[in-house]
C-alpha cells in the first residue's frame, strides 16, 4: 500500500480558489476521516484524489511518485460514491464485477472475487436481482462490494451513508468498522457526520474552509481541540460556549458572565491568571455538567426542553440569554420553566480567545 502525500494541492473553479494550498499525509493502512461542514473542501480533495477533478496546483504523490498525470484508471483506487452509481440494467454479479471484466479478468478469478466480498457482506443471496429490487441500505453494501472486489491499494468513500436514514446508518457504521478491521488497506472516507468520523477514523481530518484546522485520532480532537471551531464540531452534543471575563481575587481566579460565575481551578485557572479582565470564550460540554453539587462550581439554568432520549435526556436550558445544552441522566422528566443547578467538572471546561478562537 502506498504513502500517501499531499503536498500544497490547491484548487481553483475559474477565479474562485475552493482549495488553498493544503499539505497532508497519510500512513499505510490508515482509516482517515475527512470531516467538515458542507463547502469545506473535502470531497473537492477526495475526487482529486480519484483524478476525477484536475490539480490547479501542488502535487499528490504515492510512495514519492507523482500521480496528477496519471489517469484515474492508473491511479490503483476504488471508489464508493454517494448515490451508489449501480447500472440498473445489469444484476448485483455484473454490477460487482464489471471493472474485473473491463480488464479481462478471468471467469474463475471473477466469481471467486465477487462470492468471496458478496458473502463478507452478507448479500450473496442478492447477487441475481437488479438494483431497483433492493433496499438503500443493501445497494450500498453492492456499492461497497464493487469497490472491494477490485483489491485496489486505496479505498475511497464519498459520504457513502447520508442517503440512508438513522438506524440503518447506524447499522451499516458498524458494518464499516467491521470491514475496516479485516482489511490492510489504505481508507480516506469523506463525511460531514461527526459521529461516523468518529466511530470510524483512525485519523480524523477536520477542515473548514479548505483548511485543515486539526487533524488526529478521535479522543485526542474531543480532548484537546486546538481552536473553538474543532471544539465545536467534534461532539454530540455540541459543546456550550459563553462569553465570560476573567478576573482575579484573592480567592483564585473566577469566569463571569450573563447569569453564572465560577471560580475556576487547576490548570485551566493558572492558564487565564493572564487574561485577567479580558474576555474569553469557556466551553462547556453538556456532559461536564453535574448533579452532584460537591464536584465543582454550580450554575443555576432554566429548563426550556427536555429531550428525552430514553437512559438519559438531553436538556435545553438557558442561562442568561445563552441557551445550554445539558446531559442528564435521571428518569424522571424535568419540569419544563423550572430552575435547575448543576455543578461544573471544571477540570474539562476549556477557554477560548475571542478574537483568534484559539484554545488558550
Amino acid at each position: 500500500m502506498p504513502k500517501i502525500r499531499f503536498e500544497q494541492i490547491e484548487k481553483y473553479y475559474g477565479s474562485v480558489r475552493v482549495l488553498p494550498p493544503l499539505d497532508l499525509e497519510l500512513d499505510d493502512g490508515e482509516f482517515t476521516v475527512l470531516v467538515g461542514p458542507s463547502g469545506c473542501g473535502k470531497s473537492t480533495t477526495l475526487r482529486i484524489v480519484a483524478g476525477l477533478e484536475e490539480l490547479s496546483g501542488g502535487e499528490i504523490y504515492f510512495d514519492d511518485k507523482p500521480i496528477s498525470g496519471l489517469e484515474s484508471k492508473e491511479r490503483d483506487l476504488a471508489m464508493v460514491f454517494q448515490d451508489y452509481a449501480l447500472y440498473p440494467h445489469m444484476n448485483i454479479a455484473k454490477n460487482m464485477s464489471f471493472a474485473l471484466r473491463l480488464n479481462r479478468t478471468p471467469k474463475a478469478e471473477i466469481d471467486e472475487k465477487v462470492n468471496r466480498v458478496a458473502e463478507m457482506l452478507n448479500i450473496g443471496q442478492l447477487l441475481d436481482r437488479k438494483p431497483a429490487e433492493l433496499s438503500g441500505g443493501q445497494r450500498q453494501r453492492v456499492a461497497m462490494g464493487r469497490a472491494l472486489v477490485r483489491d485496489a491499494s486505496t479505498f475511497l468513500f464519498d459520504e457513502p451513508l447520508s442517503n440512508l436514514d438513522a438506524k440503518l446508518r447506524g447499522k451499516m457504521r458498524t458494518e464499516l468498522a467491521e470491514m475496516r478491521d479485516n482489511l490492510d488497506k489504505n481508507m480516506i472516507y469523506v463525511t460531514h457526520d461527526q459521529i461516523e468520523a468518529m466511530t470510524l477514523g483512525d485519523r480524523i481530518v477536520v477542515m473548514s474552509e479548505g483548511i485543515i484546522q486539526q487533524q488526529g485520532t478521535p479522543e485526542q480532537l474531543f480532548k484537546e481541540p486546538v481552536n473553538r471551531f474543532v471544539a465545536g464540531f467534534i461532539g454530540s452534543p455540541t459543546m456550550n460556549f459563553l462569553d465570560a471575563e476573567i478576573s482575579e481575587t484573592g480567592k483564585g481566579v473566577t469566569a463571569s458572565g450573563d447569569g453564572f460565575s465560577l471560580l475556576l481551578d487547576g490548570p485551566l485557572a493558572q492558564r487565564l491568571k493572564s487574561h485577567s479582565s479580558k474576555k474569553v470564550a469557556l466551553g462547556i460540554r453538556p456532559s461536564s455538567f453535574s448533579d452532584d453539587v460537591s464536584v465543582g462550581p454550580t450554575m443555576d439554568l432554566r429548563l426550556i426542553v427536555s429531550e428525552y432520549l430514553g437512559a438519559q435526556s438531553t436538556l435545553v436550558t438557558r442561562c442568561g440569554s445563552e441557551e445550554v445544552l445539558v446531559e442528564h441522566n435521571s428518569s424522571i422528566p424535568p419540569r419544563a420553566g423550572a430552575t435547575m443547578t448543576f455543578a461544573l467538572r471544571t477540570d474539562e471546561v476549556m477557554a477560548f480567545d475571542t478574537e483568534t478562537g484559539i484554545r488558550i
